[in-house]
């Protein structure tokens, strides 16, 4: 007598996505690393800050333009320094309105953990529905201009970029550039902001991969 073997029942098994898939480690790494190094290699060519703050060089412009010229001077000698005050600036304006600085940080993380460094072949997945690149950054766009234009961080950034640049403007129309010596090449090869494009280049060619793989 034989016993009866019971009948399988077919089970389909059915692969669902929970989450999205890890940041391109290699690709975020190398943008951190180049960032870095570039902050790092402006941050060294920064003059002393007790030359900066050197009360025996003050003295009040004769005129307008002598003001002017004093001011491009002083910001070609004293550009990282300058730079450094205005973003001291900004982290205190953000420091001391922490829902600014939140907003700003979920916007940053949300472009390099969604867009940037995210693997080009795994879609965005999220609540169950996966989203194609142009969705996500039709999101993203939407989002940043919703951040930027209609909470109080914009109003924020520009207050604070309006009183350093005040700032800088004022100590170098009233800091004297004669005891300064610089370069004429160097003076011809530094333009407003180089310190941060600088960084901002490197940034962006870590991150060009990531992008064209999208494209």
């Amino acid at each position: 007598m034989s016993t009866a073997v019971p009948p399988v029942i077919p089970v389909s098994s059915v692969q669902s996505v929970e989450s999205q898939p890890p940041v391109a480690s290699p690709a975020f790494l190398s943008f951190v690393s180049r960032l870095n190094e570039s902050l790092r290699n402006g941050l060294s060519q920064r003059r002393p800050w007790a030359e900066l703050v050197d009360r025996s060089a003050f003295s009040k412009p004769e005129s307008f333009s002598d003001a002017l010229v004093r001011v491009r001077k002083n910001y070609s000698y004293f550009r990282v320094n300058y730079l450094s005050v205005i973003g001291l600036i900004l982290a205190f304006s953000l420091l001391s309105h922490p829902f600014s600085l939140l907003l700003l940080l979920g916007l940053l993380c949300s472009w390099i953990f969604l867009y940037l460094f995210r693997p080009a072949d795994q879609p965005l997945v999220l609540f169950g529905r996966a989203f194609s690149d142009r969705e996500t950054l039709g999101f993203l766009i939407i989002f940043s201009v919703f951040v930027v234009f209609l909470t109080t961080v914009g109003s924020l950034l520009i207050s604070a970029l309006m009183v350093g640049v005040g700032l800088v403007c004022a100590h170098g129309a009233f800091r004297a550039p004669e005891d300064l010596f610089l370069d004429e090449q160097e003076q011809v090869s530094t333009g407003f902001l180089s310190f941060l494009g600088g960084a901002a280049t490197n940034a962006a060619v870590a991150a060009a991969p990531a992008v064209a793989a999208r494209v």
